[in-house]
């Protein structure tokens, strides 16, 4: 077994680790699900592989690296996931070594209600026995620091209990569950663990990760049959997900068997994908997101 590094090339950094099986049982765990195969890394579950670990002196007051891709526009600036497009070529092999290899796609500037915003569009892509497995396009959008008196997001928990009737995926999200999954992606900002930082970046608890939503809504899609490998899924956070509560990944009501979105405990509308077939016009086989 090769032991693991990450280098820079530039604006790029590669890495290279087995896929490990620790990270599959642990995230198997959160979701209470189980692999269709042992062996193979079930879709959107490569966020726990490969993972770049930073040391402590250069992680930031909020938890996010100060260095890497990318890197912080400027300091107190608020970093929010705001959506990905993933190209699922061929499943990844647990136990076998791969590369991640990532870069800055695109960056852009867009003023917003809550002043200047800038969107960072980073792509990971994944090679296994030198064949392309995933492409993952992450856009990262970040906000200028919270201006003293704004309002705080409000939770967005209701009275749904655990297990209560009705389609989708269901997921009890509490203070655990986002302890487990920020270990689980070596993620560590503080806004998914620590409520007073939470409230200083603006809300009014604990906010669920952007990307364990993205999960979830992948398990939905695999559990209703709809195939991720050879498609591209594409999902967007429409709206911070923050409190404890039960949240469910589920077709739209006016959607087709390949759209989802996630419900948050309170009725509203947290996030939504979809899937679709890649463009086979680029040479890559992907247009940038």
């Amino acid at each position: 077994m090769a032991s693991s590094y990450s280098e820079g090339r530039g604006d790029s950094q590669v890495r290279t680790d087995v896929i490990g099986r620790n990270a599959v049982d642990g995230l198997a765990g959160l979701l209470g699900v189980r692999p269709a195969s042992p062996d193979l890394l079930p879709p959107m579950w490569h966020l726990t592989q490969l993972l770049e670990v930073v040391p402590q002196a250069l992680i930031g007051p909020d938890g996010h690296p100060l260095v890497g891709l990318p890197t912080p526009p400027a300091a107190g600036a608020r970093r929010m996931f705001a959506g990905g497009r993933v190209w699922h070529r061929r499943p990844l092999l647990v136990g076998r070594e791969a590369t991640r290899t990532s870069r800055i796609l695109a960056s852009r500037e867009v003023e917003g209600r809550s002043g200047h915003l800038r969107f960072v569009t980073v792509r990971h892509e994944y090679v296994q026995d030198g064949e392309p497995a995933v492409r993952d396009d992450h856009e990262i959008v970040y906000r200028p620091g919270r201006p003293a008196g704004t309002p705080l997001i409000a939770c967005t928990g209701g009275p749904e209990e655990p297990g209560a009737p009705g389609p989708g995926t269901v997921l009890m999200v509490d203070p655990v569950v986002l302890f487990r999954f920020s270990a689980l992606t070596c993620n560590a900002h503080r806004i998914h663990y620590d409520r007073d930082h939470a409230r200083g970046e603006g809300f009014d608890h604990l906010v669920i990760h952007g990307p364990l939503q993205a999960v979830l809504m992948a398990e939905d899609l695999r559990r209703r049959g709809s195939a991720l490998l050879g498609r591209v899924f594409s999902y967007r956070l429409l709206a911070p997900a923050v409190g404890p509560q039960t949240i469910r990944a589920r077709r739209p009501g006016d959607g087709t068997r390949e759209e989802v979105e996630v419900i948050t405990g309170a009725g509203g509308v947290s996030a939504s994908g979809s899937l679709s077939e890649p463009d086979r016009s680029d040479p890559a086989g992907l247009q940038p997101a």
